[in-house]
């Protein structure tokens, strides 16, 4: 019988105990005879690595579920505390195993991209901004606090944050205008918070990026994200395309979604919209779990047997609460060998979306605990969230079993939601190089380019006289801005990879799901680009990438619109 999530034994792991594992894996290495003796030693150090992600992992989950439970919220702040003890741990572990006198021959022995990862390592963390760190992990919690326990006054109660956004699907038209109203003067109330908060965490990360030596935070941002195979100037690149490629096709799916509301524009509480009827799930909570299982029952065995064992260990928490952490996610415990899905369901077909997107990340989570390697796990952040989007669409044929009657439209809506995203998540990210390029802005200038960036990237959505989003504050309650920066522009690179798979799928779908499958198997143990190629799909940086994905999701939303 699997353990259940809430039963795993949870014991903090002290730094104390760290800096012990770290003096023996120090030690072994210097007495070290051979490039064997130094793979053992790295082996070992990696247990005490398992057990303080595994610990930190579990505190923060529970923490998450319930950020008014005291025990919790303690041992995060002991982890925010002591973090930048940790990592500088580890940035004495990457000196260890790049300077060690074998390193050429451990180098032949393991995995290539352990080492690049251990030379980026090396440049994200100095002793000299120790208590920088601890002030941003305070400042992040303080933020995910604050978000969590907004209350959003709804038809005479308090609601969470996340339960109002559903309404913003709403198909009738005065129920989303009510909900983005309740809303805004909700977070209204929290505007000087939420500046403040900004403000603080901005002139921290900059203030640690200078103490290092750099110009700015974008240069140390990109490092603290890991990434090996594409940098600045291609993700710069990769916007400006958005902008000529995607832009004006988004504009002319929006303008034809208004003229089919019969509206003369998009408003901000029209832009979840994409069908004339709002596809809602059928299902209560429980139906959708069983429908899951029977999806991924058929989908593949091993899939179905996975989602199986989830279920049994009460692996997923998907009510909204007041307390409870307003976004969604997918964990690991990595001790445990076992993932962990969070998520917020509101009667929305993102109910849908969620259990989907997070569903595969733990499925590719849970190939790595077996068959990869604890440094590079299921890959950079950009191919662990094409595990995600990917399998959204791989689910598409069974819609049928969540949405009845209304599939067709949750798929249509799906796939225009898909591809309008893109251009906002490369506002998000340009947003975020403007703000750490300019770190002495004030928050009023900081709204202004916020606006600007939406003129830019969203040209069709008017947001004038709305309560705190006419002011330029979409941004404020996107989570990964203030809780981790330069995120956002993977969920870009990777939906274009999703909707590769997707127009893949559309001329063979075991060959496809094959080819996923696969993707999601090697996790980390090769480059994002060359995953991509592998799985035989386009490089989103390549030439023309762009105008040939839009051009056949164009082709594929005129077959649903038949359908």
């Amino acid at each position: 019988m699997k353990i259940k999530v809430k039963d795993l034994p949870y014991k903090r792991y002290t730094i104390e105990e760290m800096r012990a594992a770290f003096a023996a894996f120090e030690k072994a290495v210097s007495e070290a005879k051979c490039a064997d003796d130094v793979i053992a030693a790295r082996n070992e150090f990696m247990k005490a690595q398992t057990e303080y992600q595994t610990a930190a992992s579990l505190s923060n989950c529970r923490y998450t579920l319930n950020t008014r439970d005291e025990f919790y919220l303690g041992e995060m702040n002991y982890y925010d505390e002591n973090g930048p003890l940790f990592e500088e741990i580890g940035n004495k572990y990457a000196e260890v195993m790049l300077g060690n006198k074998f390193r050429k021959e451990v180098e032949a022995k393991m995995n290539p991209l352990i080492f690049k990862g251990l030379e980026i390592a090396e440049k994200c963390y100095n002793s000299c901004i120790e208590e920088e760190k601890k002030q941003e992990n305070a400042l992040v919690t303080e933020y995910s606090q604050l978000m969590s326990q907004i209350a959003i006054k709804w038809r005479g109660e308090d609601k969470p944050l996340s339960y109002v956004r559903g309404f913003l699907e709403d198909s009738d038209r005065n129920v989303r205008r009510e909900a983005c109203i309740a809303l805004g003067e909700g977070l209204d109330a929290h505007k000087a918070e939420l500046d403040e908060l900004f403000d603080k965490l901005v002139k921290n990360r900059d203030l640690q990026a200078k103490k290092m030596g750099y110009k700015n935070f974008v240069e140390l941002g990109y490092y603290r994200m890991a990434r090996l195979d594409y940098d600045r100037k291609m993700v710069e690149a990769f916007r400006k395309n958005v902008a000529k490629s995607l832009v004006p096709v988004v504009a002319e799916v929006k303008k034809e979604i208004a003229a089919d509301m019969g509206i003369d524009r998009i408003t901000f509480y029209d832009d979840a919209v994409y069908t004339a009827d709002d596809p809602r799930p059928v299902l209560d909570k429980d139906g959708i779990f069983k429908a899951a299982q029977k999806m991924y029952d058929d989908m593949r065995p091993e899939i179905g047997e996975f989602m199986r064992s989830m279920q049994e260990a009460e692996a997923f928490d998907v009510d909204a609460r007041d307390g409870k952490w307003g976004g969604g996610y997918c964990t690991e415990f990595d001790k445990f060998k076992q993932t962990f899905i969070l998520a917020n369901f509101n009667g929305s077909s993102g109910d849908v979306d969620v259990m989907t997107h997070e569903f595969g990340h733990a499925f590719a989570m849970n190939q790595q605990f077996y068959t990869g390697d604890p440094e590079l796990g299921v890959g950079g952040m950009e191919t662990a969230e094409c595990h995600s989007m990917s399998m959204e669409f791989f689910s598409w044929k069974y819609m049928d079993l969540f949405f009845g009657e209304n599939a067709g439209n949750y798929r249509l809506k799906h796939l225009l939601s898909s591809l309008c995203f893109i251009p906002y998540g490369v506002a998000v990210d340009e947003f975020q190089h403007v703000v750490y390029e300019k770190p002495e802005m004030t928050p009023a200038e900081r709204l202004d380019v916020w606006k600007s960036l939406e003129k830019k990237y969203r040209p069709y959505l008017d947001i004038e006289g709305l309560p705190f989003i006419g002011e330029g504050r979409r941004w404020q309650y996107q989570m990964h801005i203030y809780e981790s920066p330069f995120y956002y522009i993977d969920y870009t690179l990777a939906q274009t990879v999703a909707l590769g798979f997707l127009i893949e799928m559309r001329k063979d779908y075991e060959n496809a799901l094959d080819r996923y499958v696969a993707f999601a198997k090697k996790g980390g143990t090769e480059p994002f680009s060359k995953l991509v190629a592998e799985a035989g799909l386009a490089n989103p940086f390549g030439d023309g990438t762009l105008d040939a994905i839009a051009s056949e999701i164009l082709k594929i939303v005129k077959e649903l619109k038949k359908e």
